[in-house]
C-alpha cells in the first residue's frame, strides 16, 4: 500500500544498528520460487475447476487470455505493494533486536497471510463501488478490460516510480486516484461532465479515512507513550537498545505481539484492494463461475426470493405502477445511481427490478442452476438494486416507513450474500503475492521507518506505542470497510512518539512525505485517465 523507501544510509556504523545488509542465501531463493509456484499452480487449478464445474471452458480463447493477463497484473500490483508496505510491521522488532530480520519477515508474512484469509471483503467491495456503474455492468467488454488494465497499470507505474526515487507514497491513495481517473475519463469520453463519472460521496468517505488515519497515528501514539511514562516506571522501557542485545523478555514479548497484530490487521485490510479487482475481473470474464455465489444454500435462496417479493410490495406503495420496459427499468435505476437524481419513476422501477430478481431466483431454485446465458444479467440486476438501495437509504426525501426500510435492508443483505464473496484461492494468491513482494523489498522500508523518521534510535516504548496504535487503527478501518495506509499510520505513529519524547524529527523525511501526499492523487488520476483513453481505443 505505501512506501517510505529511501536509499541506503551513508552515516557512520552504529553499534545498535541491526544486521540487515546480509544477502539472502539459497534457502531463501528456494522458498521464494516454491511459494511462487504453489501460488500459480493452486490458482490455475482452482480457476479451471471452478469454470469446469460451472459448465464453462468452451468458446473463444480471447476472454481467457485477457483473464490470465489481468490476473497477473492484479497480482503484480499486490507484489509491488509488498515493496511498499508489508514490511512496515517488522521495523520496530528489528530495530529493537526483538527478532532477527529474516525471522521477523517470515513471522510477519505468515500473519499477513492469515489476515488476508480471514478478511471480511468489505474493503474490497468498498473500493469497487468507486468505479463508474456503466463500466461495472460491462466489465467483460472491451471498455471493462480497458478500465481494469488502466487503473492497475497506472497504480503499478506510480508505485514503482516512487519506490525507485525513494519517495514515500501510499498505494491506497494511488489506487483511489487511478479509479477516479478512469471515472473522469469515461464521463468525458461520453460527453458528460467529468465530475459525473465518480461516486464522490464514497470517494470522500475513503479520502477522509486516508487523510485522518495518519493524524490518528501521530496523536494517539504520542499520547500512549506519555501515558506509559506516567504509569509504567520501568526505566528499561524508555531506553534505546545497547549493542545487539535483545530486550528483556516481557518487552520483547510485547513488541512481538504488536508486530503480529499489525501484520494481521494489515493483511486483512490491504490485501482486499487486489481481491476486489480480481473479483471484478472474474465476474466479467467467467460470469458463469463467479458472478453469483454458487455455494449459497438452497434454503437461503428460497428466503432470498421471498424477501425480494416483500420488498417489491413495500416499494409499490410509493409511486404509480411501473410501465417501463425491462431495459428502460434498468436504465432508470442505473441513471439514478450515476446522477443521484431521485425522479418519480425511480422507486417504481426499483420495485419492478426487485420483483424480477426474486422471480428469476425462484424459477431456478438455486444460484448454481441459473443458466449461463442469464447469469450476467441476474448479477447486473442485483448490483443495480443493491446500489440503488444504498443510495435511497441515505436520501430522506424518499419518506419510507420503518417496515419498508427494514425490507430494503434485508433485501440488500441477501443480494450481498449472493454477489459479494471471495473464493479461497483468490485470497491465497493475493496473500502469497504480498508476501513475496516483502521478501524482495523489505530492507529499504525497514531502514526508513527505523532510522529516517526520528533523530535518535527507536526505544522499546516508542516501537510498542506506534505498533499498538497502528494495529488498532487498521483493524478498526477494516471493520468499517475503509482502506487506510499502513505505512502512513505506522510512520506517523513513530513520528508522534519521537515528538512526545522530544527526540526530534528528520525534516527531510517529513518533507518527502508531504510531497508524496500532494502528488499521488493528481498523478494517478492523469496516468489512469490517459491509459484508459488509450486502451479504450485499442480494445
Amino acid at each position: 500500500m505505501d512506501a517510505l523507501a529511501s536509499p541506503p544510509l551513508s552515516s557512520p556504523p552504529n553499534p545498535s544498528r541491526p544486521h540487515i545488509d546480509q544477502k539472502n542465501g539459497p534457502v531463501t531463493a528456494i522458498i521464494f520460487i516454491a511459494l511462487l509456484a504453489i501460488g500459480l499452480l493452486f490458482s490455475a487449478y482452482s480457476l479451471t475447476a471452478d469454470v469446469t464445474d460451472a459448465g464453462g471452458g468452451t468458446g473463444s480463447w480471447l476472454p481467457y487470455f485477457l483473464l490470465g493477463v489481468a490476473l497477473l497484473i492484479a497480482l503484480g500490483f499486490e507484489f509491488v505493494n509488498g515493496f511498499h508496505d508489508t514490511a512496515n510491521a517488522v521495523a520496530t522488532v528489528i530495530y529493537t533486536h526483538s527478532l532477527p530480520p529474516n525471522v521477523a519477515v517470515m513471522w510477519s508474512g505468515f500473519f499477513n497471510f492469515v489476515g488476508v484469509l480471514v478478511s471480511s471483503g468489505a474493503v474490497a467491495f468498498g473500493i469497487i463501488s468507486l468505479l463508474p456503474v456503466e463500466l461495472i455492468l460491462q466489465v467483460g467488454s472491451g471498455s471493462g478490460f480497458a478500465m481494469v488494465f488502466a487503473l492497475l497499470i497506472a497504480a503499478i507505474m506510480w508505485n514503482l516510480g516512487t519506490w525507485w526515487l525513494g519517495l514515500p507514497a501510499s498505494s491506497s491513495h494511488t489506487m483511489v486516484g487511478s479509479i477516479l481517473g478512469v471515472g473522469v475519463a469515461n464521463a468525458l469520453m461520453h460527453g458528460r461532465d467529468g465530475t459525473s463519472g465518480v461516486d464522490w460521496e464514497q470517494a470522500a468517505k475513503i479520502g477522509y479515512s486516508l487523510l485522518l488515519s495518519p493524524l490518528v497515528g501521530f496523536v494517539c501514539a504520542a499520547l500512549l507513550l506519555l501515558a506509559l511514562r506516567a504509569f509504567v516506571k520501568n526505566k528499561e522501557l524508555y531506553e534505546a537498545p545497547t549493542g545487539n542485545a535483545p530486550p528483556p523478555w516481557w518487552i520483547r514479548g510485547l513488541l512481538i505481539l504488536t508486530c503480529t497484530g499489525v501484520s494481521f490487521a494489515h493483511g486483512s485490510n490491504d490485501g482486499q484492494k487486489g481481491m476486489g479487482l480480481i473479483m471484478l475481473i472474474l465476474v466479467g470474464t467467467v460470469p458463469m463461475a463467479y458472478a453469483l455465489n454458487r455455494a449459497m444454500p438452497v434454503g437461503q435462496v428460497a428466503q432470498f426470493a421471498a424477501v425480494a417479493q416483500v420488498t417489491q410490495q413495500s416499494l409499490q406503495k410509493y409511486g404509480p405502477p411501473n410501465t417501463l420496459a425491462a431495459a428502460d427499468t434498468r436504465k432508470t435505476v442505473s441513471d439514478y445511481i450515476r446522477t443521484r437524481e431521485l425522479k418519480p419513476e425511480v422507486v417504481p422501477a426499483l420495485a419492478t427490478l426487485a420483483g424480477s430478481i426474486g422471480d428469476q431466483v425462484k424459477e431456478h431454485g438455486s444460484l448454481a442452476k441459473v443458466p449461463t446465458a442469464s447469469v450476467a444479467n441476474v448479477r447486473n440486476d442485483m448490483y443495480l438494486a443493491a446500489e440503488a438501495i444504498r443510495l435511497l437509504d441515505k436520501n430522506a426525501a424518499t419518506g419510507f416507513d420503518a417496515d419498508t426500510k427494514s425490507n430494503l435492508k434485508a433485501f440488500k443483505k441477501q443480494i450481498d450474500d449472493a454477489t459479494k464473496f471471495i473464493p479461497l484461492w483468490v485470497k491465497v494468491a493475493v496473500a502469497i503475492a504480498l508476501g513475496l513482494g516483502t521478501m524482495v523489498g523489505w530492507k529499504r522500508i525497514v531502514v526508513t521507518v527505523g532510522e529516517k523518521i526520528g533523530k535518535t534510535h527507536l526505544t522499546y516504548a516508542q516501537g510498542a506505542s506506534a505498533e499498538l496504535v497502528a494495529m488498532v487503527t487498521i483493524g478498526a478501518a477494516d471493520t468499517f470497510g475503509l482502506p487506510v495506509s499502513t505505512t502512513h499510520v505506522l510512520s506517523s505513529g513513530i513520528a508522534g512518539t519521537m515528538a512526545a519524547n522530544r527526540s526530534g524529527l528528520q525534516l527531510s523525511t517529513i518533507r518527502n512525505l508531504a510531497v508524496a501526499w500532494v502528488l499521488t492523487l493528481p498523478v494517478a488520476i492523469i496516468l489512469s485517465a490517459s491509459l484508459y483513453w488509450l486502451f479504450s481505443h485499442l480494445f
